[in-house]
């Protein structure tokens, strides 16, 4: 059986970087015989996945791995149009790249080939990393906690995003699992 091919789309959102990619290498192992996982890494998202040292993880799990050239390199919308993936996952999400997709500014890797992939009807799943109104706490790639505020304008393209046909929004890394088991259990 041939397996099928996800692309996992990281920006520049350090929030929950290191346990979405804890989970999605638990993923990738128990689907490893069903999927093929391609990463794809903004160039904001491999600035910060450097600042919180995992790039070498993720090399080192995930066999297929691109940073961003531009918005149409390496060929991620083009193919994501042509159904060669079963669906995008973008996870962690920036606000910005919320912002772009919600607004339909594809001018970076990741935010075009999320509104190409919603032209062709292709499943969306976003983890943003703003999706509630208030002030939360997240980790520095030092170990220290930064508060920060989240507003409404930032909830208000979540909310939008999540209206949009075949897109979806996903709160936690711990719930990405039920993403594949949705696709292929």
């Amino acid at each position: 059986m041939k397996k099928k091919k996800i692309a996992w789309g990281i920006t520049g959102a350090g929030d929950k970087i290191v346990e979405t990619m804890k989970a999605m290498e638990k993923i990738n192992k128990k689907y490893e015989d069903k999927v093929d996982i391609e990463v794809f890494i903004s160039k904001s998202g491999d600035q910060v996945i450097k600042y919180y040292e995992i790039s070498q993880d993720i090399e080192r799990n995930f066999d297929k791995v691109w940073v961003e050239i531009n918005a149409n390199a390496p060929f991620l919308a083009g193919n994501i149009q042509l159904g060669k993936y079963e669906f995008m996952l973008i996870a962690p999400v920036s606000s910005n790249t919320v912002a772009k997709i919600a607004m339909r500014m594809g001018d970076t890797l990741i935010s075009n080939a999320a509104i190409m992939g919603q032209k062709a009807d292709v499943p969306i799943y976003i983890l943003p990393s703003d999706y509630e109104e208030g002030t939360t706490i997240t980790q520095l790639p030092d170990g220290n906690d930064l508060k920060i505020t989240i507003r409404k304008e930032d909830v208000e393209h979540v909310k939008k995003l999540a209206k949009m046909y075949e897109t979806f929004i996903i709160k936690e890394p711990k719930d990405l699992v039920t993403v594949f088991e949705k696709h292929f259990d």
